[in-house]
């Protein structure tokens, strides 16, 4: 009897504990699920998205081969437009900036690098910007490359930069700043990476005697 009596005493504290906390743990759990099936439908969605940007690249890269300008200029910017936010647009605009450099179009070119020195990610958006300063050094605009070399950029790509730098400085004969440049390049430059030492060594050599 002790025993019955001590079962119901836990059932309705149960029940109570129930009331009290009840509604709260059904609606904590709903809203968990919600957020499970919200993220799994993104990670859906995401790649989805990926896999079609990736076969619109494959067409730009189709249309490079074969020379079709119009069509390299027309798929290049669909992957932007469509799919801005994956790896594939920055791929598509470095391949239609290769492709338009080829052919002296060089506006296109620095449009399609702008884009991703702008909107691309990490280390993409460093390689955007020294390609995008080759590009206005190949068309006079100093001052315009020098500014976009300006700024943070990631640790690894310092060589590059610097290297970018001290071209265009000995373009435009300054000698003293194109050697520092080329001097913080080679510092920059791993020993292993002996082809691109030696390019740099002879830049600083074409400079003559400080």
């Amino acid at each position: 009897m002790a025993y019955d009596l001590e079962e119901q005493e836990k059932i309705e504290e149960l029940k109570a504990w129930w009331r009290r906390w009840g509604n709260f743990i059904i609606v904590t759990t709903t809203l968990a699920l919600v957020v499970i099936a919200a993220l799994r439908g993104w990670d859906a969605y995401q790649q989805a998205q990926a896999r079609k940007a990736g076969l619109a690249y494959n067409q730009v890269l189709a249309a490079v081969r074969a020379g079709e300008a119009q069509k390299v200029r027309e798929l290049a910017a669909l992957v932007r437009e469509d799919y801005p936010r994956t790896v594939y647009a920055s791929f598509a605009a470095f391949a239609a900036a290769k492709f338009y450099v080829e052919r002296g179009d060089r506006a296109a070119a620095r449009e399609a690098l702008a884009w991703v020195a702008e909107n691309g990610r990490g280390e993409l958006k460093a390689i955007a910007r020294v390609r995008l300063a080759q590009v206005l050094l190949d068309e006079q605009a100093y001052d315009e490359a020098l500014k976009v070399l300006d700024g943070d950029h990631p640790k690894a790509f310092e060589a590059q930069f610097a290297a970018a730098r001290g071209d265009i400085y000995a373009v435009q004969g300054k000698r003293e700043e194109a050697r520092r440049a080329y001097q913080a390049a080679l510092a920059a430059t791993p020993p292993g990476e002996r082809t691109q030492r030696e390019l740099l060594q002879f830049k600083l050599d074409g400079l003559g005697e400080a």
